[in-house]
């Protein structure tokens, strides 16, 4: 190729003649059409000329009849049994087969649910449930206080609580994370956590 020479195909002329300006505003000419076109039909108008806004889309809020994805069907009715539950757990005053009962695998947790009820500050601890947080229609995030006499012990505490069996129940790694707190020898893997 030798330089200076035009690129294009049968256009042997170079330099600024008239047939060259035409040229370029034609190809002008045709990329604007080609690029406003698409630009002016989305802003057509077929009413006329009305200034109005384009419609807003809506979103679908879930109602009774769709259930989110990240809750039960009632999730009233599961907050509710949430907090009763963590409360009996958490009560000294129920026994072990109660607990276990609302403790996720709560027949496979005896060993692990006796060493965290024997130790004498389980025996005095309750539990208030502050907020509740489904992450699925099985699964929520539970923060709750640990009250140890009455007295906040452990503020703003993160568990987790699964639905299992038609019931929802505090979950075993809540429990496990408690124990290991406590400083337990039960927390061992071989206990159930």
């Amino acid at each position: 190729m030798v330089l200076g020479s035009d690129l294009r195909r049968g256009n042997g002329r170079r330099g600024r003649g008239p047939g060259r300006a035409t040229g370029r505003l034609t190809a002008l000419g045709a990329a604007a059409v080609l690029v406003l076109a698409p630009a002016l039909a989305a802003c057509s108008d077929d009413s006329g000329g009305s200034n109005s806004a384009p419609p807003t889309p809506t979103v679908e809020k879930p109602t009774s009849a769709q259930p989110s994805p990240t809750a039960p069907s009632d999730p009233a009715a599961a907050e509710k049994e949430i907090k009763q539950n963590w409360e009996k757990f958490f009560d000294p005053a129920v026994s072990t087969k109660d607990k276990q009962a609302v403790l996720e695998n709560g027949d496979k947790m005896t060993a692990v649910l006796k060493g965290f009820s024997g130790d004498q500050r389980g025996q005095q601890v309750k539990a208030h449930v502050e907020k509740i947080e489904f992450t699925s229609p099985t699964d929520a995030n539970v923060t709750y206080s640990l009250l140890l006499k009455g007295a906040t012990a452990l503020p703003g505490a993160a568990g987790t609580s699964v639905e299992q069996d038609g019931t929802w129940k505090v979950s075993v790694k809540t429990l496990c994370a408690l124990v290991q707190l406590s400083g337990d020898a039960s927390s061992s893997p071989a206990a159930g956590c």
